[in-house]
């Protein structure tokens, strides 16, 4: 992992692909993906291949160069046209409770001071200048990344998400640090701007997913505390492609997660995907990483057991070419068997890669954006 982070090797290495991808994959390529039955999938067009063709290949580079584009200082505010950056003071440690406590004390992280941006309408100050209006409504969005990569900043590729939706960086690890961060926002939503628990929207993409889950069950779990002492979970929730077992209890043979190689992301047990685990696992290792109901909440191990009793109502959208679509899939069925009818919406994008909505050229990003939008518009 990470073997020619380093000048001068990493130059060398950068510049041997970029020649070779030129020069060599890209006309083969072409010619390969001319033929429908020779794509990925057959329904993609040829240039709906070719782009993800290089995708995949740039993921793949980076397992080994680290970040090959300048990367945005996640630890610095930017300011900008469209953003408004704030820092987010550590959740009070009186809101820590019970096994959440045990889990960073284990870790040896502790809540800390944060970075975020807000994103308004066009036309709009990006943060409000006004105390929330009765039944005014905020997005609060957990970006992808793995839990190692990516930030909050406006700068980043996450950002295409954001666009389309306060983004709060979370780029911290060992679990349950990355949690600790989501509720930092939360508690700044309700207790500093007076946002209602009821209106506030979590969102989560890939890893940013798994977090939401998180959040929203600790609220859920601690939801019986007077109001005064503990916020109210929110009332809804939207996963975008979320990485909802860490373990490996899905990888068995002919899984998704084995076998679809055709999605951007690599493979799930080796190089960048490992570390990423590695990481945000920190001293618990895979064994409790299958277990827990935070971080695998649709584990299949006979031992786990998330429930979803009081969770929000729930919109989750897929591709089926993602890695993680038979995960997503046992989440929903989860969901499903344990909360009212009609309080989880499933949307599949056919033939769609990991976190598509990432992709501003992607042909499901529209339908996708437009099912979203019916979705919130049925809200309570």
């Amino acid at each position: 992992m990470y073997e020619c982070v380093h000048q001068p090797l990493k130059g060398l290495y950068l510049c041997y692909q970029l020649i070779s991808t030129i020069f060599i994959r890209v006309p083969i390529w072409s010619l390969w993906y001319s033929l429908p039955s020779k794509r990925p999938r057959s329904t993609w067009s040829w240039g709906h291949a070719m782009l993800l063709g290089l995708v995949r290949h740039v993921v793949y580079i980076s397992s080994f160069t680290g970040a090959i584009f300048p990367q945005p200082d996640y630890r610095a505010l930017a300011p900008t046209e469209e953003a408004e950056g704030v820092w987010v003071k550590g959740v009070p440690s009186k809101l820590i409770k019970d096994e959440l406590k045990i889990l960073a004390s284990v870790s040896e992280v502790a809540p800390e001071r944060i970075p975020g941006y807000w994103y308004g309408r066009p036309g709009t100050p990006p943060k409000p200048t006004h105390s929330p209006q009765p039944g005014e409504k905020v997005f609060y969005f957990f970006h992808a990344g793995g839990f190692t990569h990516v930030s909050a900043h406006p700068q980043d590729f996450s950002a295409s998400i954001t666009r389309s939706l306060v983004d709060l960086d979370k780029s911290r690890f060992p679990f349950p640090a990355a949690l600790l961060d989501c509720l930092s926002g939360y508690y700044y939503l309700v207790d500093e701007i007076g946002y209602e628990p009821s209106n506030i929207i979590l969102v989560g993409a890939s890893a940013g997913g798994n977090l939401a889950l998180a959040l929203c069950r600790y609220l859920v779990e601690h939801k019986s505390l007077p109001r005064t002492e503990f916020p109210a979970p929110p009332d809804n929730l939207l996963l975008l492609s979320p990485w909802v077992d860490i373990g490996n209890s899905h990888d068995g043979p002919g899984s998704s997660s084995l076998t679809f190689n055709m999605d951007f992301l690599g493979d799930l047990n080796t190089r960048s995907m490992l570390y990423s685990k590695r990481a945000f696992l920190g001293p618990y290792g895979f064994g409790f990483a299958m277990l827990n109901r935070y971080i695998s909440p649709a584990s299949l191990h006979p031992s786990a057991h998330a429930h979803f009793q009081g969770f929000p109502r729930t919109f989750i959208a897929v591709g089926t070419a993602d890695r993680f679509l038979d995960q997503i899939r046992t989440l929903r069925k989860k969901m499903g068997s344990e909360m009212d009818e009609g309080e989880v919406t499933f949307f599949e994008a056919q033939d769609a890669v990991h976190d598509y909505l990432l992709f501003k050229w992607h042909p499901h990003r529209p339908a996708t954006l437009k099912a979203i939008a019916t979705w919130l518009s049925e809200s309570p």
